[in-house]
């Protein structure tokens, strides 16, 4: 019987923006071999079933898995996750690449690391010709070469939970019985989670992935799901926190991380109606309130006016502090008030 390979790259293929293709190469092009990948199409019209299969036919690294209808990316990715054979998983949408060396140097950082159930790099993201690094960056930075338990680096959960910037080792995944959820920000408390079991976490200082548009929502959705999917998934996290004793010692860092998480959906354009709005902006808050760590100080400036105005609930405040003149003037009034 074969060996498994090191790597399984499970990969989206609804390709709104015509990359899927480059992503496909970047992949099957690189000088490390021992990878599979996965591409799961639905029925959506924008899975390109044509272009899957002769990727398929060329190379027999690649495999495809069907679904019926249209579904969620959690369906997605779980469909991926249970074809998949490799030691490690690795989750992509059809507008990411990685780099040319990028896959052996996460196997060589996987052995000098003792293969961890989790092994954490950076992106960057390309948006009309400008690249920049994730918001992960500067946490990567700080990392020893040791692997750590996660309780043992906290301040990881304050960078973004996404799936496609750490490898999943596969046998944890499964006795984990880890599984992404329906609807909308699947990713967050199956990251989370992930993270919370891990024995060990390597850390890899490489921008191995680069994402192709401006924002962080994949274009694909969840029938049925909406942006308010968001709550329940950080409700999963802060369970999990409880159930693993953890609360006291994350909190700290995942609460600020939550917040920033709602800010950018209530600032993101066309992201919710002008009536949801309001309903969602009252979640925040009271999640604000009901997840405050102890001792917690805000942000300074003008993100810390956005926290005090989600902190107390004010809604029309804070679309009123969308004005910088009166955002200004906040900050000025507001600079020593501290948690909420």
């Amino acid at each position: 019987m074969p060996a498994s390979p090191t790597i399984s790259v499970i990969v989206a293929a609804h390709d709104l923006q015509g990359h899927l293709e480059s992503c496909l190469e970047s992949i099957l092009n690189q000088s490390f071999r021992d990878v599979e990948v996965v591409a799961v199409l639905d029925q959506s019209p924008e899975c390109p079933a044509d272009l899957v299969d002769a990727y398929s036919r060329r190379d027999g690294r690649m495999s495809v898995v069907r679904l019926e209808g249209v579904v969620g990316m959690g369906r997605v990715r779980n469909a991926g996750a249970e074809r998949a054979c490799g030691d490690y998983l690795l989750f992509l949408d059809s507008d990411h690449v990685v780099g040319g060396t990028t896959l052996q140097a996460m196997a060589d950082r996987l052995r000098a690391t003792g293969n961890p159930d989790l092994l954490v790099f950076g992106h960057t993201r390309l948006h009309r010709r400008r690249s920049w690094p994730g918001a992960a960056a500067g946490l990567l930075a700080r990392q020893g070469p040791e692997p750590f338990a996660p309780l043992d680096q906290p301040e990881l959960f304050g960078a973004p939970a996404y799936s496609w910037d750490r490898l999943f080792r596969r046998d944890a995944w499964i006795r984990q019985g880890l599984a992404f959820s329906d609807g909308l920000h699947e990713e967050v408390a199956v990251v989370h989670r992930a993270m919370l079991a891990a024995d060990r976490i390597g850390v890899l200082k490489w921008n191995c992935v680069q994402i192709r548009r401006r924002h962080t929502q994949h274009p694909a959705g969840a029938p049925g799901g909406t942006h308010f999917d968001v709550f329940a998934r950080y409700e999963e996290t802060f369970a999990s926190l409880v159930e693993r004793s953890a609360l006291d010692v994350v909190a700290p860092f995942l609460f600020p991380r939550m917040i920033r998480h709602y800010l950018f959906l209530l600032h993101l354009d066309g992201c919710l109606s002008r009536t949801e709005r309001p309903q969602f902006f009252e979640r925040a808050s009271e999640h604000y309130r009901r997840f405050l760590p102890d001792g917690y100080e805000r942000p300074d400036g003008r993100e810390g006016v956005r926290f005090q105005l989600v902190a107390s609930g004010r809604y029309s405040a804070f679309e009123a502090a969308k004005l910088p003149q009166l955002a200004r003037g906040l900050v000025s009034r507001g600079a020593s008030v501290r948690g909420a």
